[in-house]
């Protein structure tokens, strides 16, 4: 992902090799929506590019929302959603926190290309544990009981997409400069 133009410009994905979502229109609904979630996976890594380890760390809200935490947090996002749901493994098996919320939360060992390279990593567990299912195939490793590979792909999309408008806001005050730590304009 590239600065579109000026600071706080909505930056422009290139998407690694494959399809991107106007490619594959006439695609079956599987391959639409991976094209859909590549893109949404390759924006939410891209939102870091160019930024400083502290403006990457910056708290901007109140939460423990920051760039660097959101990326960790969809990083979450796929192993509970493609490793647990899809393939049954438990979330203790995998090192991760009880809930989505504890996922934001950074340690001193998170870097910026750290948490890139274990969301890259997540993404490809993801799409190796998809790869030979159809989308009605109901899985049944998530504690919200059966469900089907399709309506995974659907949450995983809206909760990409909603975290993509959340890092272009965050991106967005960070590169222009109006913000302060925690909590608003100054």
């Amino acid at each position: 992902m590239k600065p579109a133009g000026g600071a706080g410009d909505t930056p422009v994905v290139t998407m690694p090799a494959g399809k991107k979502s106007f490619d594959v229109t006439s695609e079956p609904l599987k391959v639409q929506l991976e094209a859909f979630l590549d893109e949404h996976r390759a924006a939410l890594r891209a939102c870091l590019d160019g930024l400083t380890e502290e403006q990457a760390r910056r708290r901007l809200v109140p939460s423990e929302t920051t760039l660097l935490g959101l990326v960790k947090h969809v990083t979450y996002a796929e192993r509970v959603w493609f490793g647990e749901a899809v393939t049954g493994r438990p979330r203790h098996e995998m090192g991760l926190p009880p809930n989505a919320a504890d996922a934001f939360i950074l340690t001193g060992a998170d870097t910026i290309g750290s948490v890139r390279r274990a969301h890259a990593d997540a993404c490809e567990e993801s799409r190796r544990a998809a790869a030979g299912l159809d989308l009605d195939d109901v899985l049944r490793g998530h504690w919200l009981g059966p469900l089907p590979l399709r309506w995974v792909y659907l949450h995983a999309l809206r909760e990409f997409a909603q975290h993509c408008g959340h890092a272009d806001i965050l991106r967005e005050q960070i590169l222009s400069g109006r913000s302060t730590a925690a909590g608003g304009p100054r």
